[in-house]
Parts: structure tokens; sequence; C-alpha cells
């Protein structure tokens, strides 16, 4: 049985060119076509298509508030065509924050090299998606992210919006000051597909005075990671940033690594500093890639990193964990029914490697615990 899919875009030749590529393939089937926001949704209720691709720009509804209402009336996979800019890089965060589960280029030559590779990823992508019907993942409610931009500018803790939404709360006085803190001198993450939402529902609930720093590798455009990491930054009570050479690794603070490049740790573990490199090389597919800044955290911090790797395709981040365990650091994925892609931390899980799987909703409380306790 193929998979049924909901093409979304005003231009006809958009259209016509994404249907042709999905009917190539025996697994998927454009059940039909929407011109703009209105008609995706009267047709994603009418016809509960596994998966709708979805303009950003269009008439009479916009594909940001075409995403909630479908979400609100017919959840659905949906995956974002944007332009790579920074403008476009805010609007499709938007709509992944809306419930959009993963985006790509909406020129053909940012996705791949070649037109078929590009038809080949986007097949892909969407298959991927197809099998996560049923299982979206919900959005982050405004009441949480209300209340951690409350907190982040709030110091009087008798407010109850400084405090977390989970209960992690009674934590942020006293993690700082425990021995037990020493073992870990780094909390390194990993992500692809999924991880902007993943990493938001994350991050949101650490302290303040969160006692690690915190590296983290998300597949993206290098014209998205900085809007990303602003937009983190505003939602999280920790600080948050895209990376640069030079970035001195602090408490508290999180560093994201930049689209198309390569980010590593220098120094000592307890004088780290990140290095951001160039790569224009074709050896490497993924620029950030989770192996080479975990390689680098495995260098500089030995044993005493907490990795975690979260929803993505593919298997980046395997061979960096795996150096990582080897020096006796501590691996955890996220759990095959809570990823968007259940890629990157099965790699991780059916190697070996991971300690353990956890929904991503599990992760703030077990990590704060781990890091307390040891």
């Amino acid at each position: 049985m193929s998979f049924k899919v909901l093409v979304v875009d005003d231009s006809s030749f958009f259209r016509r060119r994404v249907t042709d590529i999905l009917n190539n393939d025996p697994d998927l089937e454009v059940v039909d076509v929407a011109i703009n926001g209105l008609d995706a949704v009267e047709k994603a209720i009418a016809l509960k298509p596994d998966v709708i691709t979805m303009d950003i720009e269009m008439p009479l509804l916009n594909g940001i508030d075409a995403v909630k209402q479908i979400m609100a009336k017919a959840p659905t996979a949906i995956i974002m065509f944007s332009s790579l800019t920074h403008s476009g890089a805010k609007a499709t965060l938007e709509a992944l924050d809306a419930g959009a589960l993963d985006f790509l280029p909406k020129k053909f030559n940012e996705i791949a090299k070649t037109t078929e590779d590009a038809g080949s990823l986007l097949r892909q992508r969407v298959k991927q998606l197809a099998k996560k019907k049923g299982t979206v993942l919900p959005r982050i409610s405004t009441f949480r992210s209300r209340a951690a931009v409350d907190a982040k500018t709030n110091t009087n803790t008798n407010n109850p919006t400084s405090k977390l939404a989970d209960g992690n709360a009674k934590y942020q006085s006293d993690l700082a000051s425990k021995n037990s803190a020493k073992k870990y001198k780094l909390l390194a993450i990993g992500t692809s597909t999924g991880g902007p939402v993943a990493l938001q529902q994350l991050l949101i609930q650490l302290p303040e005075d969160f006692p690690l720093p915190i590296v983290i590798v998300q597949h993206m455009p290098a014209a998205f990671t900085l809007a990303f990491a602003n937009r983190l930054n505003n939602l999280c009570k920790i600080t948050i940033k895209e990376a640069s050479s030079g970035d001195i690794l602090k408490p508290g603070h999180a560093y994201i690594a930049p689209g198309g490049k390569q980010m590593v740790i220098d120094g000592t573990e307890n004088a780290a500093k990140l290095r951001v490199l160039e790569d224009n090389s074709e050896r490497i597919a993924f620029k950030p890639s989770v192996d080479i800044s975990f390689a680098s955290a495995a260098k500089v911090f030995g044993g005493n990193v907490l990795g975690i790797i979260l929803t993505g395709m593919g298997a980046d981040g395997r061979e960096g964990s795996r150096l990582l365990k080897s020096k006796g650091a501590t691996i955890w994925a996220q759990d095959e029914e809570s990823c968007v892609v259940y890629g990157m931390p099965q790699a991780v899980t059916v190697a070996g490697i991971s300690e353990k799987s956890l929904a991503i909703d599990s992760f703030p409380s077990a990590i704060l615990k781990e890091i307390q306790h040891g």
C-alpha cells in the first residue's frame, strides 16, 4: 500500500515538479494538490493524507497558518519548502513550532548537486515522515514557552512563571554545588530531522544555572542556525548562541554549530573553547557533523561527557559516540516512539553504544538527575 501525499503550493510549475518526483516512487501517491493554505486545510481534512508538502508564502492563507489549522483539525506529518534566507529561516522555524516535522530548500540545487539526487532525497524524507502518521509530535505549549521567557527575565522565585513546568525548578539553586556534578564537564547533543522541536522541548526545561556547557550539532543549512539559536535563546532560561571561533565554554550556555561548517573543541576541560572551521570538502557529508564535534569532545573532555543523540536520519554521531564511550563517557539516545526519524538514535542503540533510550520529554529531568548523582 502506498503512502498518500498532498502537495501544497501556489506555483503550478512547482506543484507539477514535486508531484512528478513523488509519483516516481511506487510507495508514494500524490492524491491531490492544493493552491493555497485554505485549500490545503480543506483537503487535509477530507483526504487524510499521510504527508503534506507545504509552501510558506501563499495567498489567502500562508503555510504557517495552514500548518496551525491542520494540526488543530487533522494532525498530519508536514514537510515545509523554504527559501534559504534569514526571513525564510524564521518562517520555517515558526512552521516547525506550529507542528511541521521537517523542511527542505525550495530550490532543488540547494538540496543536492543533481536533480536526480534531490528527487531521491525528497522521496526518502517524505517516506520517513509518512511512517510517523498517528504519532506526530505535539506542539510546544504556549504557556510553557511564555513561562520560560518570563523566567529568563524575572528573578522573583515567588512568581510561579519563574519555575519550570515539570517541577525541575528545585534543581536550580543547588546543582552547581554538588560534588558529584564534577564527573561531568560537558553536555553534547547531536540531532537532525525533527531536531528543532526536540531541542526546544529539552532545552526549555533546563534551569538558568545549569552547571555544564552544552554543545549542539543540528543538521541545518547555513542561513538557519543563527535564527534558530536566537529563537531558542528567547525561549529558554539558559543562554544559547550560534557558535563562533574563540567562544569559551561556560556553564549554562549552549553553543549551536553553524550550518555549512564544522565545530570542534580545543584546549583542556577546564579551559575549553570552540573553533569553527570552513569545510569545502566532499569527504564529509554533514556540515556540521556530529561525529566531528563529538570526537573533539572526546579528545578534550575524555569520559566527562554526557552525550545525547536525538531524532535524525542516517547514522551521523555513531562513530563520535563510540569514541566518547571508549573514553568512559555516557551516551543516551532518544526512543523510537518520540523520534520524528529513528535513524541516528537507532544507529547508536543497535551498535550497543547508548546506555539507555528515553522519550524526548524525559530527557530534562534525567539529565539533571544524572549530573547531580552521576
